[in-house]
């Protein structure tokens, strides 16, 4: 009888300790809510392994969502667009010192810049690091329809895009937030 107490309890134990999701996900913490994101480390490898390390080096501890797109002219549950983050306005000086990440287009990673993406920021391919952003509606064109590259997709919101609708809906000039969003910190789960 004992026996098999035992066995129970070694059993019950292993599957407390197990991950909870196939996937890692991660947490973006801000005044406006939580942002719970899905990563794909089997469709988007050499981003995630990467944005991983900086999630547990602390690089976003803090920063910010400073970029956004938007029409001024549609209410915020319509609003298609993104907004951008990362640690450019935080913490410059590192941001410049990231090496790039092997790009992985979405041709390769069959990933799409649908509504809750999270992708990479870049200027050209290869020189994404730090910064991200997420897709407010299904913005398909980041695929590289017409270029070919596209911008790295690497995870999709899973809960959390009410938060990201009133972040897209602060104040901003242009394409930048009067004052940048603060992006308390990002943490695995």
């Amino acid at each position: 009888m004992k026996k098999w107490i035992y066995i129970c309890l070694l059993l019950l134990l292993t599957a407390c300790h197990q991950n909870k999701y196939d996937n890692p996900h991660i947490l973006i913490v801000t005044n406006f809510g939580d942002i719970e994101a899905e990563l794909f480390p089997g469709k988007a490898p050499k981003t995630v392994a990467a944005f991983l390390n900086y999630v547990n080096e602390g690089l976003y501890n803090p920063a910010s969502f400073y970029r956004v797109i938007k029409n001024e002219n549609l209410p915020s549950d319509y609003n298609m667009g993104f907004i951008q983050g990362g640690i450019i306005k935080t913490n410059p000086q590192k941001q410049l010192s990231l090496a790039g990440i092997p790009h992985e287009s979405p041709k390769q990673t069959g990933l799409s810049h649908t509504d809750g993406t999270l992708s990479l920021a870049r200027t050209k391919p290869g020189t994404g690091s730090s910064e991200f952003f997420i897709c407010i509606g299904d913005q398909t064109q980041f695929d590289g329809n017409n270029s070919g590259e596209g911008y790295a997709a690497f995870g999709r919101v899973v809960t959390g895009m009410k938060a990201v609708h009133k972040i897209q809906n602060q104040k901003s000039i242009g394409d930048s937030f009067v004052t940048p969003i603060v992006i308390k910190k990002i943490k695995q789960l």
